[in-house]
C-alpha cells in the first residue's frame, strides 16, 4: 500500500478554509490551531497555513496549461479515487461549487490513461483536480 501524501498549501482565511476543506468538501479536521488546519484528504493529510498577504484579490497565483482541450491550472493537487468514490464527490461539488475550472467529465476517452476528472478552486485561489480510472494501477503511468 503506498503512503500517505503531505501536502501544505496557503490560505486567506482559517475559518474559510475550515468551512470548504471540512464542511463543504467533508474532510476530517485533525490538529489545528490559529494559524493552521490539518484535514484527512481520503488517507493524506492537506494542511491549510494561514496566509493574510495572498496578493490583490486574495488568491494564490496560477499558471494554465492545455490538456486534452483544457486550460490545465498549475499547481494543482487532489486524489486519485475509484470510480464510485468520484461519482459521489462529484455529485456533492456540483451542490457547492459554483464555477468549475473544468467540469467533471471523462478525459483521453478511448485512449490509454482514460480517467474521470474535474477541476476546481478553493476559496483561496488553490486549484484542486479529482480524478479516477476504471483500473487504476493499470492506467494511471499508462502512456
Amino acid at each position: 500500500m503506498p503512503t500517505p501524501f503531505h501536502i501544505a498549501i496557503q490560505v486567506r482565511n482559517i475559518d474559510e478554509a475550515r468551512e470548504f476543506y471540512g464542511t463543504k468538501l467533508g474532510l476530517p479536521e485533525g490538529r489545528s490551531d490559529t494559524n493552521w488546519i490539518d484535514f484527512d484528504m481520503f488517507g493524506h493529510q492537506v494542511v491549510t497555513h494561514l496566509n493574510p498577504n495572498l496578493g490583490p484579490d486574495g488568491k494564490v497565483p496560477s499558471h494554465c496549461n492545455p490538456v486534452d482541450s483544457h486550460a490545465v491550472p498549475v499547481p494543482h493537487f487532489g486524489v486519485v479515487l475509484t470510480i464510485p468514490e468520484w461519482e459521489k464527490l462529484a455529485e456533492r461539488c456540483r451542490s457547492f461549487v459554483d464555477e468549475f475550472i473544468i467540469e467533471p467529465y471523462v478525459r483521453f476517452k478511448g485512449e490509454p490513461g482514460e480517467q474521470y476528472t474535474m477541476f476546481f478552486e478553493d476559496p483561496s485561489g488553490n486549484a484542486l483536480e479529482f480524478k479516477s480510472f476504471a483500473d487504476i494501477e493499470g492506467q494511471l503511468f499508462a502512456t
